[in-house]
């Protein structure tokens, strides 16, 4: 890996442009939905609420801009390098002033590049926006198969396989030592990036804690804050994970519908927004509906939503989990944005720390899953307080 690791890269330049066929026949697809029969119950007791979904949709097909979208999106600079024989897109923007420390930051799903977007003027130019600590050159990729990202065509797209493409995307960048970050996914990869090649990493800061040390035979028996939380987490899978166990077990199947109905995928994205945010069960209330159409949009406009899905069936067949012998060295810290829609109750510190070497540890009074589109500032200050007491 180090060797393939140190490779110099080609970045080649790269804007978003949707062809104009390709939305024109987005809106003829959103114009003859055919809809279903509204749940009975409350709302979205059964899944996405039929009322808020044809309102989006009429907004969707009538009001939203996507080229106002793209000239946003392009603002940052874009680009797209071989890695490992894959083609992969990520964003690069450089400290505003002085030397940056080089972090990588990965989404999850069903989240794009565009979630991290609102730290990037935080973390580029710290100074300028009230916030204490170094300014970073901010790395985005798009996870493999996801957005503008290729995946290969074989099974085992795992979280570490992944890790291992970021470090060679990193030395290929000319970066010798740097951070990483991220949050769903991306927490698993950033895991990874640790737990196999330590050494040129300063830290990692992780803003969601879904990832489950090891917990069999010889390990230290569970507290009874740990045994709450995994009883919380069990109640949580049953009533919320139906997504992932088509996902994880037949995610061509699913794919077919949603490569096929902008509107199923925009029930399918935003449920999910939904619950996994602070949203007190109104996603407008907490997102832009733009913004949210954004995320959609990426994955429809790279027809990527079946291939980002089969990342459920290789991580749950193919992949790996810490094993007794696991334990991140890398000094770790940790942004508990738990106020969550869907609670699944927030983990105590000694359940991460059976895995990492937790440094910061630090609540957050709001914020859930998509933290750093939903309280960037918060996940700014907390990353650029950690990174100021490390030596990069």
């Amino acid at each position: 890996m180090a060797d393939q690791a140190c490779r110099p890269l080609c970045p080649e330049p790269f804007r978003i442009r949707a062809d104009d066929q390709v939305l024109s026949d987005l809106r003829a697809r959103l114009r003859n939905t055919r809809w279903p029969d509204p749940s009975p119950g409350t709302a979205w007791s059964q899944g996405t609420d039929l009322g808020y979904l044809r309102k989006l949709v009429a907004w969707w097909g009538s009001g939203f801009d996507w080229r106002a979208r793209e000239r946003e999106l392009n603002q940052f600079h874009h680009f797209l390098a071989e890695i490992g024989g894959l083609r992969i897109h990520f964003l690069q923007e450089k400290a505003r002033h002085g030397r940056g420390i080089p972090l990588i930051l990965t989404h999850g799903w069903p989240s794009t590049f565009a979630e991290f977007c609102p730290l990037i003027p935080l973390l580029t130019d710290p100074a300028a926006h009230g916030i204490d600590g170094p300014a970073f050159d901010v790395i985005i990729p798009s996870l493999p198969g996801h957005g503008f990202s290729g995946r290969p065509g074989r099974a085992g797209v795992t979280p570490r396989y992944t890790a291992g493409l970021w470090h060679q995307l990193m030395r290929g960048l000319g970066y010798e030592r740097y951070a990483a970050g991220g949050g769903d996914i991306g927490e698993a990869v950033t895991m990874f990036m640790a737990l196999d090649n330590p050494g040129p990493l300063i830290g990692i800061h992780l803003h969601t804690l879904l990832g489950a040390p090891y917990t069999g035979p010889g390990s230290a028996p569970l507290s009874p804050a740990e045994q709450a939380y995994l009883a919380q987490y069990e109640n949580w899978s049953a009533r919320e994970y139906g997504y992932g166990a088509i996902q994880s077990t037949k995610p061509q199947t699913v794919g077919y519908a949603l490569n096929d109905s902008p509107a199923g995928l925009a029930a399918w994205i935003l449920e999910k927004w939904r619950a996994w945010a602070d949203t007190g069960g109104d996603l407008e209330t907490r997102f832009d509906r733009d913004f949210l159409l954004t995320t959609v949009m990426l994955y429809w406009l790279t027809e990527t939503i079946t291939s980002s899905v089969r990342g459920y069936y290789d991580k749950r067949w193919l992949g790996d989990q810490p094993g007794p012998g696991d334990f991140v060295s890398v000094p770790t810290a940790v942004a508990l944005f738990d106020h969550q829609f869907t609670v699944t109750g927030s983990p105590p510190r000694e359940w991460a720390e059976r895995l990492y070497n937790v440094r910061r540890w630090t609540p957050m009074p709001s914020g859930g899953g998509f933290a750093p589109a939903e309280e960037p500032e918060l996940v700014a200050g907390n990353i650029a307080g950690f990174f100021a007491g490390l030596d990069a």
